[in-house]
């Protein structure tokens, strides 16, 4: 027991060279794009959030490393067997993670949101056009000529024989009472034709309140109609994405989401680019991904100027950087330094220059 105390108490004591060199002489890092975190430019040269955090925790514990770029899907498999040392990739905090590696903690707030097609100005108008004569709003104009009719038929029966300079009789008159019905619904009042009989003037006061309650729920029916084609094409919730076909990148955070509220057309992708490629060449209707990394690409990436990052948001994520469970005391204290500096000024400066803001 006396030895068990003393060489635990030897590895908390442990400094962080020391602590480097049991584990391993060069650290392998794996990562895997994931601008603007992990920014591979031309030359093999690597920069953003994550590498600058990296940078400075390796150099304070003077952890020898080297960096091996990776699929996703295999830098998890490595991390689940040991195969590679540590990941400085953004990764989602998740139970079923933490079961097979270690997390360091949280250096990054964010969360998953959904990228459409843009619409153009002729589509919008398209979509107006649909909905104005769809066939409810077709429905509806149908019912409003009918009761004008009914309305402008009973005034013209009342009015044929005591007011027959403004009914008149045979189809000039019916057309007159039609007129009339038209322009009592409208509020028009032009007072061309006016009942003067005691049942025209029954029916012109029934016609008069009917024709503001029934006006005013076509109105409305109108304006629902138009609410929801809107909503169809500019979805303001996630739940809008439910019956359709999105996309998402395979082993992530957000489609561990997905599977557990119920979405059921999920197609998976190995990368961001193939997701966005499926998208802009219309095999999927919205991709979901993680917030900051996708917009940062399509904000920079010419070839997704047609698509949009919606102000959706769901799946509230923290990232971390990774490490087996083998390597838990070297996560300890890269731990400790992130919380050093992403607590002081320059961390600040820093997500301002990636054009970063945190929940």
């Amino acid at each position: 027991m006396r030895r068990l105390i003393t060489a635990l108490l030897l590895i908390c004591c442990l400094s962080p060279q020391a602590l480097a060199q049991i584990t391993s002489d060069t650290l392998t890092i794996g990562y895997t794009r994931a601008a603007p975190f992990i920014i591979l430019e031309e030359e093999a040269q690597l920069k953003g959030l994550s590498i600058w955090l990296w940078e400075r925790i390796a150099e304070d514990l003077q952890i020898p490393y080297e960096f091996k770029l990776m699929g996703f899907n295999d830098m998890l498999e490595a991390l689940k067997d040991g195969s590679i040392d540590g990941s400085i990739n953004p990764l989602t905090i998740t139970s079923e993670r933490s079961k097979y590696m270690d997390f360091t903690h949280s250096f990054f707030v964010s969360n998953s949101t959904a990228a459409i097609r843009k619409t153009s100005s002729f589509q919008k108008f398209i979509n107006y056009a649909r909905s104005l004569f769809s066939l409810n709003f077709l429905s509806g104009l149908l019912i409003l000529m009918i009761i004008i009719g009914l309305f402008g038929l009973a005034a013209w029966l009342f009015e044929r024989k005591y007011n027959e300079t403004q009914f008149r009789k045979g189809l000039a008159g019916i057309w007159d009472g039609l007129w009339w019905s038209a322009v009592t619904m409208t509020t028009v009042g032009y007072g061309d034709k006016s009942p003067k009989s005691t049942g025209g003037k029954v029916i012109a006061l029934i016609w008069m309140f009917t024709a503001l309650l029934f006006i005013s729920g076509f109105t409305a029916s109108i304006a629902s109609t138009l609410t929801v084609n809107q909503l169809k094409w500019s979805p303001q919730g996630i739940n809008d994405f439910k019956d359709q076909t999105v996309g998402c990148v395979a082993a992530s955070g957000t489609l561990d989401y997905l599977d557990t509220h119920f979405f059921s057309d999920i197609q998976r992708f190995d990368g961001l680019a193939g997701g966005l490629n499926a998208l802009g060449n219309q095999e999927i209707e919205a991709f979901l991904y993680d917030e900051p990394i996708m917009k940062y690409r399509i904000a920079n990436d010419p070839d997704y100027q047609d698509l949009e990052v919606l102000p959706v948001k769901f799946d509230l994520q923290f990232y971390a950087f990774a490490f087996p469970k083998k390597h838990f005391e070297i996560k300890e204290q890269v731990s400790q330094k992130i919380l050093e500096y992403t607590e002081n000024i320059e961390w600040r400066l820093i997500l301002a220059e990636y054009d970063l803001s945190q929940l």
